[in-house]
């Protein structure tokens, strides 16, 4: 069964990133997108199911939004006013539904990577 799954890392304190929020959204276009819903990452930096599974996911374009400042945030990193990087968003392709998709994002507030993983 296909799933995505979200893995956040917190890589400027080599620690699973707890309590982060994210959006997905089911992308119409390059600027329009469908909110399917919201999640906050657990103490792995995981959410407790799949962000998209079953009958739901399918193929298509999607975008998922890491509230990435709110997290460095509330654990006391001293930002600037204006954050360099305020949400973290990774635009990603399902081409195959009946596969995992697994999306992890490495971050610091002043940096990040992402790939799909397995």
């Amino acid at each position: 069964m296909g799933k995505i799954t979200i893995h956040v890392l917190d890589t400027m304190t080599g620690s699973p990133a707890a309590d982060v929020s994210l959006d997905l959204y089911a992308l119409k276009g390059p600027f329009e997108g469908n909110w399917l819903k919201s999640e906050v990452t657990n103490l792995n930096g995981r959410l407790e199911s799949p962000l998209l599974s079953g009958d739901d996911f399918v193929a298509g374009r999607y975008r998922v939004i890491f509230k990435i400042a709110d997290y460095f945030k509330a654990a006391n990193i001293d930002l600037p006013n204006i954050p360099f990087l305020e949400d973290v968003s990774i635009d990603f392709g399902v081409s195959d539904a009946s596969t995992h998709y697994h999306i992890p994002l490495l971050v610091s507030p002043y940096g990040y990577s992402t790939y799909r993983g397995s």
